[in-house]
């Protein structure tokens, strides 16, 4: 008996396993759930039909480009929530998605999309009805539309491009990428994707696309920089006429907690002192911004800079000597 329990216990767990893995990705072969799962193709079908008679619904194409795919459920699946619940849990999911819970948008955007997999439609527009009547107020991210997260989020997962109306200058225009991640700041939601008409890797504040969509056709991911990095030194230094970097005799930590993560990137550099990296509209305004940090700081480039610091130093020791014998001479 202890033996027939213990392989009911191994069904049970390999079955939510498949689960979740069906609701990682829109579509599995056979043989790639066989290999993640370590079982045979024949135990995989005879797991599906366990999902399908618990209330998930998992379509199965055949021929090239067929496998498993998870749809929307007609119902919610038995077992975890009820309609109430449901809706209930969606709302909370897009407001912390939004920026509402601090530190809660990343996980809340990815139960979203799983949740998103198999809410019936009847409660989608209840969900959406119920979103719309939510405001915030005070800080956070940059409002996005929920939907257009979990869009590009669904064509992370799924490997698949994506389009988007981009600005750009004066002009708005198509961009054609391949989705990697999505990023978020203390201030905004960035996409990390492959630009197909500039053969790079760009960084796109997701507040400004528009008519955004996922398309079918799929991608084999590439070599991809480390997202949060990217993206973060994008925001704090390649976006700006200036770029600057310093040697900082402080402890990075120390310098992290002054300075907003979109504001530079900080890295350490040996024992108590770090590197500064940031940008700025002239190269005045950022040299400012790290003497008022109170620390020791050197100049690494650009080599004008330093002339910058010469200046401003001579501009500061006559702004402290105080009047000129000629001004305090009139009356």
């Amino acid at each position: 008996m202890d033996a027939a329990i213990g392989d009911e216990r191994g069904t049970t767990e390999r079955v939510l396993t498949l689960l979740g893995l069906l609701q990682q990705r829109r579509v599995w072969t056979g043989p790639e759930l066989a290999d993640r799962l370590g079982v045979t193709p024949r135990t995989v079908r005879r797991d599906v039909e366990r999902l399908r008679t618990l209330g998930y619904r998992v379509h199965a194409g055949q021929g090239v480009g067929g496998g498993y795919q998870l749809g929307p459920g007609q119902d919610l699946p038995p077992l975890l929530l009820d309609d109430e619940e449901a809706i209930a849990t969606a709302v909370s999911l897009l407001a912390g998605a939004g920026g509402a819970v601090a530190g809660a948008g990343d996980a809340a955007l990815r139960a979203l999309t799983k949740l998103d997999r198999v809410l019936p439609a009847r409660l989608r527009h209840e969900v959406r009805a119920l979103s719309d009547s939510v405001e915030f107020f005070g800080g956070g991210r940059t409002p996005v539309d929920p939907e257009v997260l979990m869009t590009l989020a669904g064509a992370c997962r799924d490997e698949v491009e994506a389009g988007f109306d981009y600005p750009s200058g004066s002009e708005v225009r198509r961009r054609r990428v391949e989705p990697y991640r999505l990023v978020a700041s203390d201030r905004r939601w960035y996409l990390l994707a492959y630009d197909l008409d500039r053969d790079d890797w760009r960084s796109f504040r997701v507040d400004r696309m528009t008519d955004v969509a996922a398309r079918t056709w799929r991608f084999r991911p590439r070599a991809a920089p480390d997202a949060a990095a990217y993206v973060q030194e994008s925001v704090a230094s390649r976006v700006y006429p200036h770029q600057a970097r310093f040697l900082v005799h402080a402890p990075a930590d120390t310098v992290r907690a002054q300075v907003p993560a979109s504001a530079a990137v900080v890295r350490p550099r040996g024992s108590g002192r770090c590197e500064v990296l940031s940008g700025a509209g002239s190269l005045d305004f950022v040299l400012l911004h790290v003497l008022l940090l109170g620390h020791d700081f050197e100049v690494i480039d650009p080599p004008e800079l330093g002339r910058r610091c010469r200046a401003l130093a001579e501009r500061l020791l006559a702004a402290g000597a105080g009047p000129s014998v000629r001004d305090a001479e009139q009356p």
